[in-house]
């Protein structure tokens, strides 16, 4: 049995070419605390990981491409639509305010003039829009396969298009209710 020489990293290497035989210190060896040296070295002198093979259940299938769309993109509505923050803070599902003429209580779907804040049915509200004009960008992608029917892709087209502006539109009406005189 041949005892090799410890094997120096390439980054010691050409640290150490580089400075001209003087030592280089490696941002591991950087750390004077002993303790660190320890719980980095000693583990490891008497731990070894097991060699185990794993197999995947037969019965365990990969799910099919249009599950995992769906998963990611329910995913994508529920992280844009703040349901972290609406779990967090607990908002009102929809607001109120006094009518200051009639005194009448009105229903109210934004909370005006808070960029940090937000009622349930508002997070939801946005959070759909951006879903749609997602959709709408997916739609005008497979509008571009010829090997399906014209009128299947003028069709694919033209909803497409109607989502991405729907969506435009109705964001850019949101920021306006949500700060106003905001984008005049």
């Amino acid at each position: 049995m041949k005892s090799q020489a410890p094997m120096r990293q390439r980054s010691d290497q050409h640290a150490s070419a580089g400075s001209g035989g003087a030592s280089s210190y490696t941002s591991e060896s950087a750390s004077i605390d002993p303790l660190f040296h320890l719980l980095r070295i000693l583990p490891f002198s008497f731990l070894r990981p097991p060699r185990i093979r794993l197999k995947i259940p037969s019965t365990i299938s990969l799910p099919s491409p249009m599950t995992v769309f769906s998963l990611v993109l329910l995913t994508y509505f529920a992280v844009v639509s703040g349901i972290v923050y609406d779990v967090i803070v607990e908002p009102p599902g929809i607001g109120s305010v006094q009518d200051p003429l009639t005194r009448a209580v009105k229903p109210v779907v934004f909370l005006p003039g808070r960029v940090n804040g937000q009622y349930i049915i508002e997070g939801l509200s946005s959070g759909f829009m951006f879903v749609l004009g997602g959709l709408g960008l997916i739609f005008m992608d497979l509008a571009l396969d010829r090997s399906r029917a014209h009128s299947v892709r003028v069709s694919l087209a033209s909803f497409g298009i109607a989502a991405v502006v729907i969506a435009y539109v109705m964001s850019m009406l949101f920021i306006r209710i949500k700060i106003p005189g905001y984008l005049w």
